[in-house]
């Protein structure tokens, strides 16, 4: 009797050693996660676009990120690593916190969201002429993160600013002396960008010469180029004429017609061509190079 029960005893063991485990209920699984905490941001505050990454206990592949009332989506490494990229919100203050699938929740955090900085990459074009007009002294910039609002800033001063798109902007070049200008961008926030140069080009240059019309004793040299001002000079075989005045004891006279442009009234005294070297010189002492060619 007694080796019977023993046998019996023996069974129940063996079958209670063999079943199958149960599971464990989700409740308990929960139970067993670590405490969800956040020991580290970095950085603490940026601009969007920016990813910050966190280091901390208790993170899983559910956890998310709340910056104020948005949810965002990160990306946990080994548990103790999560990262998430900044979105699009207007700058400030925001409370930044971890929510677990568990209904467990970090304590808020101050994260402060930066202005997102304006940037520049060129000037089309990056150079003007001094005597250029209306859209010859139009500018644009582009780059990016442009909104409405933002400014040029020509030498640290606001200029009057067209807003064509988030990437591009344009302005007019006002009357500027010769040589190179600071262009930067700044966001309503006070943002600002980076610097770009702007050259201002006042020195002449002649890119042609031709003949014009003929009459009687005189006819036209036409010089066409850039950089000509009313009070600019044309030199003629070293003899200096200005713009509505006639050389000492001679008829030939200079007519301004324009920034790109003035007529030479040549009289000459003989029918046969040679050669004439021509400069512009304007007032502030910038010359053209010498331009030859053959007339009478």
């Amino acid at each position: 009797m007694m080796r019977n029960f023993t046998i019996i005893l023996l069974l129940l063991l063996f079958c209670a050693a063999t079943a199958p485990a149960q599971e464990t209920p989700p409740a308990a699984e929960a139970g067993r996660l670590a405490t969800l905490s956040v020991l580290s941001i970095l950085p603490a505050q940026a601009e969007p676009g920016t990813t910050v990454t966190l280091n901390g206990t208790g993170f899983t592949s559910a956890t998310s990120v709340m910056l104020g009332s948005r949810e965002l989506p990160a990306q946990v490494v080994g548990g103790r690593i999560m990262t998430f990229e900044l979105p699009e919100l207007p700058p400030g203050a925001y409370a930044l916190f971890l929510k677990r699938e568990d209904g467990a929740t970090t304590r808020p955090f101050n994260f402060v969201l930066q202005a997102q900085k304006p940037v520049v990459t060129s000037l089309i074009p990056d150079t003007v002429t001094s005597c250029a007009t209306g859209r010859e002294r139009e500018v644009l910039v582009n780059g990016a993160n442009f909104r409405n609002g933002t400014r040029v800033l020509l030498d640290g001063a606001v200029v009057t600013t067209r807003f064509i798109s988030p990437v591009m902007l344009a302005f007019t070049a006002p009357t500027l002396p010769a040589g190179v200008h600071q262009v930067q961008v700044k966001n309503p926030t006070d943002a600002s960008s980076s610097v770009l140069a702007l050259f201002i080009d006042a020195k002449p240059e002649i890119a042609n010469v031709s003949v014009g019309r003929d009459f009687v004793n005189y006819y036209e040299l036409v010089v066409t180029g850039k950089n000509f001002h009313q009070n600019s000079v044309l030199v003629v075989d070293g003899k200096r004429l200005a713009t509505g005045r006639q050389l000492v004891g001679e008829r030939e006279q200079l007519v301004y017609g324009g920034c790109n442009q003035m007529t030479y009234q040549r009289f000459p005294y003989d029918p046969t061509p040679k050669q004439i070297t021509l400069q512009v010189v304007n007032q502030n002492g910038e010359e053209s190079g010498l331009f030859t060619i053959n007339a009478p």
